[in-house]
């Protein structure tokens, strides 16, 4: 058994905490072997009776390992 593809997301605080941890993904990836298949952020609001009381940005990542097929090293 092998992993083939993994999603993260994660929660930061700001769009620049966004921007640099998907570069640490980014550099990450290429220590290690594998690829990013796409990666972005999506900002989020909380509202209470109209007014937001709360922000995020939701950073998701793909990051893929290999294919079904491809052979093992």
């Amino acid at each position: 058994m092998r992993l083939i593809k993994q999603t993260i997301e994660t929660r930061t605080d700001s769009e620049n905490e966004a921007k640099e941890l998907i570069e640490s993904y980014r550099k990450e990836a290429k220590e290690k072997g594998y690829t990013i298949n796409s990666a972005g952020y999506t900002y989020k609001t909380k509202k209470s009776k109209g007014e937001i009381i709360d922000e995020a940005y939701v950073v998701k990542v793909v990051q893929v390992f290999g294919g079904l097929w491809e052979e093992l090293e």
